[in-house]
Protein backbone atom coordinates (compact mmCIF):
# COMPACT_ATOMS: atom_id res chain seq x y z
CA UNK A 1 0.00 0.00 0.00
CA UNK A 2 1.30 3.31 -1.17
CA UNK A 3 2.80 5.65 2.20
CA UNK A 4 1.84 8.82 2.09
CA UNK A 5 4.32 11.37 2.94
CA UNK A 6 4.98 14.85 4.79
CA UNK A 7 8.00 16.72 3.72
CA UNK A 8 9.75 17.68 7.94
CA UNK A 9 13.34 18.82 6.21
CA UNK A 10 15.33 19.03 3.12
CA UNK A 11 19.41 19.48 4.03
CA UNK A 12 21.33 21.92 1.60
CA UNK A 13 23.31 19.11 0.18
CA UNK A 14 19.84 17.21 -1.19
CA UNK A 15 18.75 14.74 1.86
CA UNK A 16 15.60 14.76 2.63
CA UNK A 17 13.51 13.47 5.69
CA UNK A 18 9.48 13.13 5.49
CA UNK A 19 7.38 11.65 8.19
CA UNK A 20 5.87 8.69 6.08
CA UNK A 21 2.31 6.82 6.98
CA UNK A 22 0.38 3.86 5.56
CA UNK A 23 -3.26 4.46 5.22
CA UNK A 24 -4.13 0.76 6.19
CA UNK A 25 -1.82 -0.11 9.13
CA UNK A 26 -1.48 3.26 10.51
CA UNK A 27 2.00 2.87 10.48
CA UNK A 28 4.22 6.49 10.75
CA UNK A 29 7.90 6.11 9.99
CA UNK A 30 10.35 8.53 9.17
CA UNK A 31 11.57 8.32 5.67
CA UNK A 32 15.69 9.64 4.82
CA UNK A 33 16.24 9.94 1.53
CA UNK A 34 19.82 10.63 0.63
CA UNK A 35 20.82 12.67 -1.72
CA UNK A 36 21.80 11.49 -5.18
CA UNK A 37 25.89 11.99 -4.80
CA UNK A 38 25.20 9.60 -1.71
CA UNK A 39 24.00 7.19 -3.75
CA UNK A 40 19.80 8.31 -3.28
CA UNK A 41 19.05 6.17 -1.00
CA UNK A 42 15.51 5.67 1.27
CA UNK A 43 15.37 4.04 4.52
CA UNK A 44 12.11 4.31 7.32
CA UNK A 45 13.17 4.69 10.80
CA UNK A 46 10.51 4.45 13.56
CA UNK A 47 9.48 7.14 15.10
CA UNK A 48 10.19 5.65 18.50
CA UNK A 49 13.65 5.00 17.13
CA UNK A 50 14.35 8.42 15.67
CA UNK A 51 13.46 10.48 18.62
CA UNK A 52 15.87 8.12 20.78
CA UNK A 53 18.78 8.67 18.02
CA UNK A 54 21.34 11.25 19.37
CA UNK A 55 21.36 14.60 19.28
CA UNK A 56 19.12 17.43 17.80
CA UNK A 57 19.91 18.38 13.78
CA UNK A 58 17.29 20.30 12.20
CA UNK A 59 15.33 17.04 11.11
CA UNK A 60 14.36 16.19 14.38
CA UNK A 61 14.08 19.23 15.79
CA UNK A 62 11.64 19.94 12.42
CA UNK A 63 9.59 16.67 13.77
CA UNK A 64 9.63 17.78 17.23
CA UNK A 65 8.28 21.49 16.03
CA UNK A 66 5.24 19.67 14.39
CA UNK A 67 4.17 17.24 17.14
CA UNK A 68 4.28 20.79 19.15
CA UNK A 69 2.02 21.98 16.30
CA UNK A 70 -0.39 19.48 17.42
CA UNK A 71 -0.70 21.30 20.96
CA UNK A 72 0.18 24.73 19.90
CA UNK A 73 -2.57 26.80 21.32
CA UNK A 74 -2.56 25.04 24.75
CA UNK A 75 -2.37 27.56 27.62
CA UNK A 76 -0.72 26.63 31.06
CA UNK A 77 -2.57 24.58 32.41
CA UNK A 78 -0.66 23.53 35.44
CA UNK A 79 -3.80 24.16 37.11
CA UNK A 80 -5.73 21.46 36.28
CA UNK A 81 -5.21 18.25 38.11
CA UNK A 82 -6.29 15.93 35.26
CA UNK A 83 -2.33 17.48 33.78
CA UNK A 84 0.55 15.99 34.94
Amino acid sequence: MPMRERLLYASENGDRWSLAGERGTGQVVVRHRANLASGGQVSDVSLGAFLGQGGLGPEKQELLHLIGSLIGGAQDDSSDPAIS
